[in-house]
């Protein structure tokens, strides 16, 4: 099964029905992705944690609003998907079969709005059960890519995993209004997807060295890292397509991408 990079950018995204990117996940499953996946895990830049982390709930996820000072429509959304404690073991026994230590269960934390709003527009019946994974901020990308790499039998076994984050995120440079992007927003965003679709993954794993702007594009990390446990979970030899784009804010990219393995 493909796994996929998505950009989430504002939480408006929720609302906000004049982002390209809101109609790109809703039109999910008619244009983007047709199977109907056993269960969804997400890892997401609005989780983390010192060691690796998943939610392993039982019944319905709990909503977690985790921004502050929008409007209050936002505020009384909801996405009860189910839980899946079952993926989560499955999930916390790869990791560790891989080598990653100690995995923690926590069992009371629903989704954050790094889930729960794209899948709200990706999959709105909200009846596929969802696990989330942490990620580590200090740690590096080619451990989260091998992170990755340890959950590629999910794909098998009829899970989609989804990396949620931001091509782009750097809060203290948003704008208002639709101004055009950044310089160095675009110079990163056009780095990125180069380097993407040129199969050079490596040059991905060391962006703070290779990549222009790198550190105004993500002065911290968790936005990025989950491209690269989507971009592990496909394999070493995975196609990259570049499946959306679009700007908002002056400097958020919503650049999201398909990782095809390749046999």
């Amino acid at each position: 099964m493909d796994t996929f990079f998505i950009s989430h950018g504002s939480p408006t995204l929720s609302i906000d029905e004049s982002l390209a990117a809101r109609h790109f996940l809703q039109s999910w499953k008619a244009k983007v992705f047709h199977p109907v996946p056993r269960a969804i895990l997400v890892a997401s830049a609005h989780w983390d944690t010192a060691e690796p982390t998943v939610n392993a709930v039982e019944g319905p996820s709990d909503t977690i609003y985790d921004f502050y000072g929008f409007p209050k429509p936002m505020y009384q959304l909801k996405y009860p998907a189910p839980g899946a404690p079952k993926l989560a073991k499955r999930v916390k026994e790869l990791l560790q079969e891989a080598g990653f230590g100690h995995v923690k269960e926590d069992t009371t934390r629903g989704l954050d709005h790094g889930a729960w709003v794209p899948l709200m527009l990706m999959y709105p019946e909200a009846n596929i059960p969802v696990c989330q994974l942490s990620v580590q901020m200090q740690k590096d990308a080619r451990y989260h890519y091998n992170m990755g790499k340890a959950l590629a039998p999910l794909g098998e076994e009829g899970v989609l995993i989804i990396g949620s984050g931001s091509a782009t995120h750097n809060l203290r440079m948003i704008t208002r209004g639709n101004s055009p992007a950044a310089k160095w927003a675009v110079d990163f965003d056009t780095w990125l997807r180069e380097t993407l679709l040129d199969g050079r993954y490596e040059d991905v794993m060391q962006y703070e060295e290779k990549a222009p702007c790198a550190k105004i594009a993500h002065p911290w990390p968790e936005h990025f890292y989950p491209l690269h446990v989507a971009l592990g979970a496909a394999g070493e030899r995975a196609k990259a397509e570049l499946i959306h784009h679009s700007w908002s804010n002056g400097s958020l990219s919503y650049a999201s991408y398909r990782f095809t393995a390749v046999q």
